[in-house]
């Protein structure tokens, strides 16, 4: 059983470090003097809307009559990087002092487009030697007026490069403006401009391996790291209370439970029946909608299998800062390797169910996420081909993963339900079931299954809140997250609060007879998933600055997959807790 499961991993684990380049930490170019290195212009765009982001000649700057773009891996597409030669030349350890780039005459649409990016505080990035660069591209002055057409606008004309060395690497690059050297931009006239550049060259001592660290040090900084680990701390505190409270009122409460039904079978079967014990011949009564929860615990396994890869990937450094799109290619490439595990769980566990339609069953499965998805993807890039983002998906690329589900996921899903099928494993229930089902008693309103979702979600989400910040401002910022060993934690925390917060819930709703607890289950452990979209709310319009149509749909959009891939997989962590509880209790007791 175990073998379609282990065969997958080693693929993933193979197939993802040769994809993500585990041994690489960027460019390991060496140069002579005056060597020519290579500088690629990539974005433009408002600085508080990362996902609205433009090709960098859509701007009018001086642009060769050819622009050459660079070619490009699958993951940086996705993550919207569009490299092109830049038009300034930065050749190895040689200075320039106001290097003319070009002279141009900028046409009143062309001020427009400046001034309008200007306003929207636009700002650039390049790559120099595989190092990140960034810049505004003019500024704002209010002064002391609060109205937008009193306002001024100025383009900077002349960027300043830094460059530091060490022998003959790139170590450290920065890049500055002349604040004296500005165009105005306010009034739509046309304007001459001559855009210059200076590169200022310095010799370091800093190793070349070491040359990413800067990247990386601000979420290493001492304030940073307090509050993580306080975050840590009161999670970890707050966690073991709660549940070492639960877990004591259960065990008492099981404990005096065995008791009490020991005594039961000693003493005369005439009392009334009542609690958990009596609805033994119902608990492991099958789901209704059996196909539906076999593939939503297929599918949920699947992401979780996906998102402890990518674990295992950030701890051992693949996600360096500024991999272009090394985690796109790692989640494409990972999640097409594990649909042999959705496929092979979710048939199995359906014809466990005694399902029949075993092949209806392997085509949701393999629908449940890529569905949603692919029609909030369609929905998405549309919306950014109106608005010629990078973001837009070329063809080729969209055909390149569509190849990908077809040669590759989908066979893969395929032979995972074949295995599945054929694994001729049966349900292990320590109770027979009876033939009708027995009536369940009336409940209170916060007995019932949105009541208990949003008390068996609250507790793992408290558990999170404070880390997901730091997730929301790198995902949807421009801050960066390399403190994988932190969230990982966070991670373990989640999964043992909510395997815990549905256990108590379980036994709570077997011990009001209410025996239907298989869905119930599934939705209180993936519950957290609906506090984390609450949360996306809270984000967009308290702590951050995101704006426009584009921005917020797919803020909203892929924040909704996100959260519906939460759903899943913390549901199957919830229900396969359950279900270990479950038989655990009834394996103690005599069933009759």
């Amino acid at each position: 059983m175990a073998s379609p499961a282990a065969a997958s991993a080693l693929l993933v684990l193979l197939a993802a470090f040769a994809v993500t380049g585990v041994v690489s930490d960027g460019s390991d170019h060496r140069y002579k003097e005056r060597e020519v290195v290579p500088l690629y212009a990539n974005k433009v765009g408002p600085f508080h809307n990362p996902s609205e982001t433009y090709r960098y000649f859509d701007l009018p700057f001086c642009s060769p009559e050819k622009v050459k773009e660079k070619s490009e891996a699958l993951g940086e597409v996705l993550n919207g990087d569009r490299l092109v030669d830049a038009p300034y030349k930065l050749d190895f350890r040689v200075d320039y002092d106001s290097k003319p780039v070009c002279s141009k005459k900028l046409a009143k649409e062309e001020v427009a487009k400046f001034r309008n990016a200007v306003a929207k505080d636009y700002y650039f990035q390049m790559y120099y030697d595989d190092l990140p660069l960034w810049g505004f591209i003019g500024k704002v002055e209010k002064g002391d007026k609060t109205d937008p057409s009193q306002w001024k606008y100025y383009l900077y004309r002349h960027i300043i490069f830094d460059i530091l060395y060490n022998n003959d690497r790139v170590i450290e690059i920065n890049v500055h403006t002349d604040q004296s050297a500005l165009v105005d931009l306010t009034e739509d006239k046309e304007a001459d401009v001559q855009f210059l550049y200076s590169v200022k060259w310095k010799e370091t001592s800093t190793p070349f391996e070491k040359r990413m660290e800067k990247y990386s040090s601000s979420s290493n900084l001492p304030h940073h790291l307090e509050v993580h680990w306080f975050s840590i701390i009161n999670s970890c505190v707050t966690v073991l209370l709660l549940t070492g409270f639960l877990a004591t009122i259960l065990m008492r409460v099981l404990k005096n439970d065995f008791v009490k039904y020991a005594h039961d079978e000693e003493a005369a079967d005439d009392q009334e029946e009542s609690g958990w014990k009596y609805i033994h011949g119902d608990v492991f009564r099958f789901p209704k909608n059996k196909s539906l929860f076999s593939a939503a615990l297929g599918t949920g396994t699947q992401l979780f299998a996906l998102t402890t890869f990518i674990f295992l990937l950030a701890l051992v450094g693949v996600f360096y800062p500024y991999n272009r799109g090394a985690l796109f290619t790692a989640l494409v490439v990972i999640y097409a390797l594990t649909s042999g595990i959705a496929g092979y769980i979710a048939t199995s566990f359906y014809c466990q169910l005694e399902g029949t339609n075993w092949v209806r069953n392997l085509l949701l499965t393999g629908c449940l996420f890529c569905g949603p998805l692919f029609l909030t993807f369609c929905f998405l890039n549309t919306v950014a081909i109106a608005y010629s983002a990078t973001a837009a998906l070329p063809f080729g690329t969209i055909c390149v993963i569509v190849l990908i589900w077809t040669l590759v996921t989908f066979p893969l899903l395929v032979l995972g339900g074949i295995a599945g099928k054929n694994s001729k494993s049966e349900f292990q229930a320590p109770c027979r079931t009876t033939k009708y089902p027995r009536e369940i008693p009336p409940l209170p309103w916060y007995r019932r299954t949105i009541p208990q979702m949003a008390m068996a979600g609250f507790l793992p989400f408290s558990a999170i809140y404070i880390e997901l910040y730091y997730i929301f401002a790198s995902v949807w910022g421009h801050k960066i997250y390399t403190i994988y060993s932190i969230l990982f934690i966070v991670f373990i925390i989640l999964l043992i609060v909510t395997a815990f917060i549905t256990v108590a819930l379980t036994y709570f709703q077997l011990a009001a007879e209410d025996h239907e607890w298989w869905w119930r289950s599934f939705l209180c452990g993936g519950s957290t998933g609906f506090f984390v979209y609450g949360y996306c709310l809270y984000y967009y319009y308290a702590r951050s600055d995101m704006s426009g149509f584009m921005q917020t749909s797919f803020f909203f959009g892929y924040m909704a997959c996100i959260c519906y891939a939460f759903f899943l997989m913390l549901g199957m962590i919830g229900f396969r807790a359950a279900l270990f509880f479950v038989r655990h209790i009834y394996k103690s007791i005599k069933c009759e």
